[in-house]
């Protein structure tokens, strides 16, 4: 039986509660087992435009599952996106309140910041690379609001993608000034190495990525606006960090950017 436009708004509404409360809730897929990916898009939208209600502004979107080591662990084979807001943007250096988080992940990324609007279907890492006014590095800090992880697609793509705080870096270049596929970075908690690896883990080239949000966007008659900005996915496996962590991503072009966790 398929779910109900009132139950999706239900659990939209419980998600943003989980959020902003910092609880976890049970997977939506247990709530509702009869949840299809396209359901949880739209209980992703009721979450957006109920932010959009409380004055929050979209600033960019992320792209999640592009690596296929994260693919592996939690049995997903395809890309999700989701919205990222103006009240989640952290300064590099700064701090982050653990309190109101419930069990985040740090992630290292390339983000790409877009001069010019892109709209698919149809788009190519060379239509992305047209439209980017510059790449910079960026830490996202995931947080899943369902309890103890124990998701599906289908509660990632609902769950806003996992976003929940990006963490700007100061460094600004061209995508043509560098190699993207090639670009290292190693990330590192309070002072120790955790893994490193290569932009190459993102779908070959975190370009792609950028293009495959705008053409998934499409899908739903939205698109990406020039001056939003999109986490193309994690370079690593994602890392557990708790009060007391500093977490830093050194890229190798791009150079560095941080957080602690308070």
């Amino acid at each position: 039986m398929p779910v109900s436009h009132d139950q999706l708004h239900a659990l939209a509404h419980a998600l943003s509660e989980a959020e902003h409360n910092a609880t976890p809730i049970p997977p939506l897929t247990e709530q509702a087992p009869e949840i299809t990916s396209e359901d949880a898009y739209a209980v992703a939208a009721d979450i957006v435009v109920h932010e959009l209600e409380h004055g929050y502004r979209i600033v960019g979107r992320k792209v999640g599952l592009t690596n296929k080591a994260m693919q592996a662990v939690f049995g997903i084979d395809t890309p999700i996106y989701g919205t990222i807001f103006d009240d989640t943007t952290v300064r590099d250096n700064g701090r982050i309140k653990s309190s109101e988080l419930i069990h985040p992940k740090a992630e290292p990324e390339l983000a790409f910041r877009l001069k010019s609007p892109l709209r698919g279907p149809g788009l190519t890492m060379q239509d992305v690379v047209a439209a980017t006014d510059y790449v910079f590095p960026a830490l996202e800090i995931v947080d899943c609001r369902i309890e103890g992880w124990r998701i599906k697609e289908q509660d990632i793509i609902a769950d806003n993608g996992v976003a929940a705080r990006v963490v700007v870096g100061s460094t600004r270049l061209s995508p043509g000034a560098f190699n993207l596929s090639t670009e290292e970075v190693v990330l590192y908690r309070n002072g120790e190495e955790f893994e490193r690896a290569q932009a190459s883990a993102v779908l070959g080239n975190p370009a792609r990525s950028v293009a495959w949000c705008a053409n998934k966007l499409a899908e739903f008659g939205q698109g990406l606006r020039a001056g939003e900005f999109v986490m193309t996915g994690t370079i690593t496996t994602a890392m557990d960090v708790r009060a007391g962590d500093t977490v830093r991503a050194e890229f190798a072009t791009l150079g560095g950017v941080s957080v602690r966790f308070t």
